[in-house]
């Protein structure tokens, strides 16, 4: 096996600071596992660090990529439990200290000091990449693995939708931002069993609401939501916004448009400081949540989800295209012409 690959890096802060690099082939440590990429999907936050526009730090330079399925070539000395052959998908808290006290309890993905794939570490848009064993899930052969990559993008919307136990039967529900991550927290929705579906964007994402519409979201709009949530019920507003957009502004709509004693969650990052009253806050008694990442047991029963079909995500697949093409996958998520990219390094 060759000792160096080509990979996607992200070698600076500034826009444009993306290219294909020649780069070393990692090597397993004796906990980890060396794994063939087969498919990662291209997320907005891939999109932002390629613009500079992030507002996270990142470890220079870094291989992209976070949503990956792959298939096991090589196995440290110290790993039980994978051998070489087996297709997988990786959860994305690549470094985490194990006696934190969150850690313990299972909420490793809020430890402070994780690092993730593809700004922490090197991520999976390349041909190998090196994962920790505890990151790894088994998937079903029957599993495609573009769809095995969109595994992560699931397990952040179940998490916020589900796992948080925001959405009740019956209840009126607001999604900002039509990008895969909200129109996942509307089927999420759905699933937990939501009444009416309300999901908003800007005129560029036409293509993204329309496609939220046949996937069974109630009402679709591009201006405003006021009209449409005032005549929901008794018109005091949705049971429960999720804020998926990526700006900091849409909290502002959350605020108006959540119901007294309702619920916002908050799952899509923004780096602009909100310049408006939180005072609806109070006035209301809302619950504000916040929403970040995921752990094992929603990974598990995420993949369970997609086995036997209860969840699919296919239809957000808007191209599948070999590492060589990412300017065109990238530029796709950017614009909106596409809802959810897949590359195959």
């Amino acid at each position: 096996m060759a000792d160096t690959m080509i990979g996607l890096v992200n070698h600076g802060p500034e826009p444009d600071s993306v290219e294909l690099r020649r780069i070393p082939r990692p090597t397993p440590t004796a906990h980890e596992v060396l794994l063939r990429v087969d498919a990662v999907g291209v997320c907005g936050s891939d999109v932002h660090q390629w613009h500079g526009s992030h507002s996270w730090k990142v470890n220079y330079p870094c291989v992209l990529g976070h949503e990956f399925a792959g298939t096991v070539v090589e196995v440290g000395a110290s790993v039980d439990g994978f051998a070489p052959g087996q297709r997988v998908v990786s959860e994305t808290a690549a470094v985490i200290d194990a006696a934190s006290p969150l850690s313990r309890q299972g909420l490793y993905q809020l430890d402070p000091s994780r690092l993730g794939f593809g700004y922490g570490v090197d991520g999976a848009m390349a041909p190998y990449v090196a994962t920790p064993s505890r990151t790894l899930h088994p998937i079903p052969d029957a599993l495609e693995a573009s769809v095995a990559a969109l595994t992560e993008p699931c397990c952040v919307a179940y998490s916020a939708v589900c796992e948080s136990r925001s959405v009740k039967a019956g209840d009126h529900v607001l999604v900002l931002g039509p990008g895969p991550i909200g129109i996942l927290c509307a089927m999420m929705a759905r699933l937990a069993g939501a009444g009416h579906i309300v999901m908003t964007g800007a005129p560029a994402d036409a293509a993204r609401l329309a496609l939220a519409a046949d996937l069974g979201v109630d009402s679709v709009l591009t201006g405003a939501a006021d009209d449409v949530v005032g005549g929901l019920g008794d018109g005091l507003g949705v049971d429960v916004t999720i804020d998926a957009a990526g700006v900091s502004a849409t909290l502002e709509t959350a605020l108006r448009l959540t119901r007294p004693a309702g619920t916002i969650v908050k799952v899509g990052w923004g780096r602009d400081p909100v310049g408006f009253s939180l005072d609806p806050l109070v006035q209301k008694a809302l619950t504000l949540k916040g929403s970040f990442s995921h752990n094992w047991s929603i990974w598990e029963r995420v993949i369970r989800m997609l086995a036997v079909g209860q969840l699919d995500p296919r239809p957000l697949i808007s191209l599948v295209a070999p590492l060589e093409d990412w300017r065109l996958a990238f530029e796709g998520m950017r614009s909106g012409a596409y809802v959810k990219a897949v590359l195959r390094p």
